[in-house]
């Protein structure tokens, strides 16, 4: 694996970097490093068959023993060799592609999230793996949103099951809140696409890309697979 000059540790170094420094807003995510409740993994260029197998087969396993690493605040982030210098819109095609990859070889195993719906036009859309739903955050150096500027090509998975318990304990308001007053004082705005769950699809949120009103999500949800559940 080339890793576009660097280590794998060097990255998630840097990741480190990114996530606690002042470029960075989301304060789940840098409270998680604290925590060292961020499993953090490298992979090859994003979108290749090699890539996708691994991945899915990492996701999975963090999905599956997500509880096990912390109840509120586990995250996976994946980092990618490549492919670098994609503008945005290049970047959001690639998201998608990798995240279509994920879900089919997904689908042989696993039933949609019962807690989401699977088609990305639904304002309960959310991706799901293993049976759990997830609000992927796309990172990559050509971003035009300041938070979401990474060296490498990323992809942050977050449990919507745990935007709930953060919900239930009254945490998720806080946090949301103090992320969009970071925003603005990066920034000078919140993400145009930015909205809370069950408002409007998420899916135009995935690449950090501000789309417009009439983008259609190329997702392509599988149907006819296991019985559906919400694996908590």
């Amino acid at each position: 694996m080339t890793t576009g000059g660097r280590e794998p540790e060097e990255i998630g170094a840097a990741l480190g970097v990114k996530l606690l420094g002042d470029t960075f807003s989301c304060v789940a995510a840098k409270t998680a490093w604290l925590r060292e409740s961020v499993v953090h993994r490298h992979f090859g260029p994003m979108g290749t068959p090699e890539t996708t197998g691994e991945l899915s087969a990492a996701v999975t396993d963090f999905s599956l023993h997500r509880d096990e690493i912390h109840e509120l605040l586990a995250t996976f982030i994946a980092t990618f060799d490549g492919p670098f210098g994609l503008d945005e819109t290049g970047f959001e095609t690639l998201v998608w592609e990798q995240l279509q990859g994920l879900h089919d070889r997904d689908a042989d195993r696993f039933a949609w999230s019962d807690f989401a719906d699977p088609d990305p036009a639904s304002d309960r859309f959310a991706f799901s793996i293993a049976g759990q739903a997830f609000f992927v955050v796309g990172l990559h150096a050509n971003s035009s949103r300041i938070t979401r500027q990474f060296s490498h090509p990323a992809l942050v998975f977050n449990s919507h099951v745990q935007f709930e318990r953060l919900r239930e304990r009254g945490i998720y308001g806080r946090i949301r809140n103090e992320v969009r007053t970071r925003e603005m004082a990066l920034q000078g705005s919140i993400n145009p696409n930015l909205s809370d769950f069950g408002e409007r699809s998420e899916a135009g949120q995935y690449s950090g890309r501000a789309v417009p009103a009439d983008w259609t999500c190329p997702f392509r949800p599988r149907t006819g697979g296991p019985e559906r559940k919400d694996a908590r």
